[in-house]
């Protein structure tokens, strides 16, 4: 069930600090994978929530693989985030302040397969082509995934 379902179980709706992790996976035309979320509709970066034990790494890899199918080899830091500007309140009712580790991938493998109880859709996005009913909290970091692929001199 994991962990923070256990949470919820004890606090209800009350904010909680959520730790989690994820990542931009980047194809071979500098476009991002992003998922369009089951609960809000929303496309998003794949990712989720540290388990008990769990690394901000070991829980990307998890959660990108549980979320798409793919198997991330190596990850890059991109950002951190956290503070007043990552409150989330869930279509269910559940309050969360966001803390996180944001990773760069360009090295994956796999057959892509969105977890159909969490992603209804996926695919890959030109930066200068995301679409309207993105996750807003989600486009200052895009704008860092335009930068970070900018100082590699892919763009």
């Amino acid at each position: 069930m994991g962990y923070i379902m256990d949470l919820r179980k004890e606090l209800g709706h009350r904010p909680i600090i959520l730790t989690g992790a994820g990542a931009y996976l980047v194809n071979e035309k500098n476009e991002i994978l992003l998922g369009k979320r089951a609960d809000d509709k929303l496309w998003d970066h794949p990712g989720g929530s540290l388990e008990l034990g769990e690394s901000f790494e070991e829980a990307c890899r998890r959660e990108v693989f549980e979320e798409t199918g793919l198997t991330c080899g190596k990850l890059e830091f991109l950002t951190d985030f956290s503070g007043k500007d990552t409150h989330h309140i869930y279509p269910n009712g559940d309050e969360c302040y966001i803390a996180g580790i944001i990773y760069i991938c360009f090295d994956y493998s796999g057959e892509m397969k969105p977890q159909e109880e969490e992603v209804i859709e996926q695919r890959f996005f030109a930066l200068d082509d995301l679409p309207e009913d993105i996750e807003v909290r989600q486009l200052p970091v895009i704008e860092k995934v335009r930068q970070y692929l900018k100082d590699m001199g892919r763009l």
